[in-house]
């Protein structure tokens, strides 16, 4: 009876680290994927064609990921079998729709309100628990939705963009992807390694996109070009090892283990931070300066983040220390 209030404050405080390295983690990981758009562009812009990225993106990420999943094939006995499906709807949604359908949707509207419409994956999340609880969310969270989605129409500056149906629901496609991918990541178990899911979504998506390729459903051009990045002149390789190593295999090596630590809503939440340090690269790599409007609604995606972290605190201090860290993990 005396030795459970200590067991209960050491569970609480390893609860609470491995919640404080998910949000760090979560971080670096937007930071990782953020780099990606300034890079891209310059091959795209050079003669690239979409699927010749995606493909070098995914697949060199894919391989560099592969050990892990390679090491769970061996160990369990039956793992395609058990983690299979998990695995394709995480490369089908979370890798290859949240690409294409963005990219896709670019192509016929204005960058910004695709990347509005995309970025409104936080909000679609919080709508779902709401219709599959039944229960209201609470006022904070609420709140912060509504103050980071205005924070987002200000940062991405959508002011005289024209509206397209078709581009449209491409980008909200992109939404509903992104809300997936963090849905699959929070049921990541304990035997099933999150490197592993990374690993294997993106080798399924990458072999899709070959799929496409092959087919003449999707062009394909990857000719050798030098991209011009901060100034500088670059080898193709350059860009494209950054895009697939740091922006790619660490950003979602890194997501995959964020998640489920700290939730998918609030996980998603954290995300709008990718939109900030994207416009940080396209400043500091492209010359594109941001104004001072962007800023203010930096300010705002951050205030929003902060009144959804404070609301995940209260719930997480609200229970027992034992049905925060319990003995085995949930189903």
């Amino acid at each position: 009876m005396a030795a459970r209030p200590t067991t209960g404050s050491s569970s609480g405080l390893v609860v609470g680290r491995a919640h404080t390295s998910g949000l760090l983690l979560a971080v670096v990981s937007a930071l990782a994927f953020s780099s990606s758009g300034p890079l891209v562009k310059p091959l795209l812009e050079a003669g690239w064609s979409l699927g010749a990225a995606l493909t070098a993106r995914m697949g060199i990420a894919g391989l560099i990921l592969a050990p892990a999943l390679v090491r769970a094939l061996r160990r369990e006995r039956g793992f395609l079998r058990r983690h299979g499906p998990l695995i394709a709807g995480f490369g089908l949604t979370g890798v290859l729709g949240c690409q294409l359908f963005y990219f896709s949707a670019m192509q016929r509207m204005p960058v910004a309100i695709a990347l509005l419409i995309q970025y409104l994956a936080p909000v679609l999340l919080v709508g779902f628990v709401w219709l599959r609880t039944r229960r209201r969310p609470s006022a904070l969270v609420l709140g912060g939705s509504l103050i980071a989605v205005a924070g987002l129409v200000l940062v991405v500056d959508v002011a005289g963009a024209r509206f397209d149906l078709w581009g449209t629901l491409l980008a909200l496609g992109a939404a509903v992807c992104a809300a997936v991918y963090f849905v699959i990541s929070a049921r990541a178990v304990d035997d099933l390694s999150p490197i592993a899911l990374a690993a294997g979504g993106l080798l399924f998506g990458a072999a899709i996109i070959v799929l496409l390729g092959v087919t003449g459903i999707l062009p394909f051009h990857a000719p050798a070009v030098s991209v011009v990045v901060g100034g500088v002149s670059l080898p193709w390789i350059v860009p494209v090892l950054w895009v697939a190593i740091a922006s790619t295999a660490v950003g979602y090596a890194l997501g995959v283990i964020a998640v489920p630590r700290i939730g998918s809503r609030l996980a998603s939440f954290i995300g709008l931070a990718e939109v900030l340090f994207a416009l940080a690269f396209a400043w500091l790599l492209l010359g594109e300066t941001p104004g001072p409007v962007q800023f203010a609604g930096g300010a705002l995606i951050l205030l929003g983040v902060v009144a959804v972290r404070w609301d995940a605190g209260i719930a997480r201090r609200s229970l027992p220390a034992v049905a925060t860290a319990p003995a085995v993990p949930a189903p």
